[in-house]
Order: structure tokens, then C-alpha cells, then sequence
């Protein structure tokens, strides 16, 4: 496998795709934690998922909750595109912020009408 398989340099592509987001999207995140796992649970074949209460569901009465979590999961994506660094990085930006969408209320198939799926 190549660099971009290697730990440190997929944590930072991840990283820099948080960064690239423009910096009001940024802001409007809120109470959601990215984390980076080896595997999705078993028999699900997943390269990321989001878990919590998306923004546009939040009400009055959300507080004192857990942060949501955005996981990407490292062993799919470079099993399917560590083969070109290039394609790994481009592979963890779109689920990065295919996650990203769905902590802002954007379903699976909004962002197929949106052709960002």
C-alpha cells in the first residue's frame, strides 16, 4: 500500500477535508465529533456513517446529549482506493462530506437528485 494508506496521511486527508469546507459551514456544525475507525460494524458495507440528531431536527428541548459522530472507516476505503493516492483522497473527501450533509438534515436521496451521491 501506498503513503496515502498509511495512518498518518489518511487521518490528514480526512483532516483537510474539514478544512476545506467554506468556514460558515464550518461554524454551523455543531455538537458532532469525526472519528476515524478501522471497520464499519459487521456485515455493513459502509465507508462512513452518521449517528445523531441531524440540525434540522433539533428542537428547544435538545441539550446535555452525546455529540453526533461521524465515522470513517479506513479499512473499506483503502481496500476499495489505496492503490492511487490520488483516488484515496478524493474517495475520503466525498464521504466526508457525504456524513457532513447528513448532519445537516440532507437525506441519501436528496443528495442523489443533487447527483452527490
Amino acid at each position: 500500500m501506498d503513503e496515502a494508506g498509511s495512518g498518518l496521511e489518511f487521518e490528514q486527508s480526512v483532516q483537510y477535508a474539514m478544512e476545506e469546507l467554506p468556514g460558515d459551514l464550518r461554524r454551523a456544525m455543531s455538537n458532532v465529533e469525526i472519528v476515524i475507525e478501522d471497520e464499519p460494524p459487521d456485515g455493513q458495507p459502509l465507508l462512513g456513517l452518521y449517528q445523531g440528531v441531524p440540525l434540522t431536527r433539533r428542537t428547544s428541548g435538545y441539550g446535555n446529549v452525546p455529540p453526533d459522530k461521524i465515522s470513517i472507516y479506513r479499512g473499506p476505503l483503502e481496500r476499495l482506493y489505496g492503490g492511487d493516492a490520488a483516488v484515496l483522497r478524493s474517495q475520503i473527501k466525498r464521504v466526508v462530506l457525504h456524513e457532513i450533509a447528513h448532519h445537516f438534515g440532507i437525506s441519501d436521496e436528496r443528495l442523489r437528485k443533487l447527483d452527490r451521491y
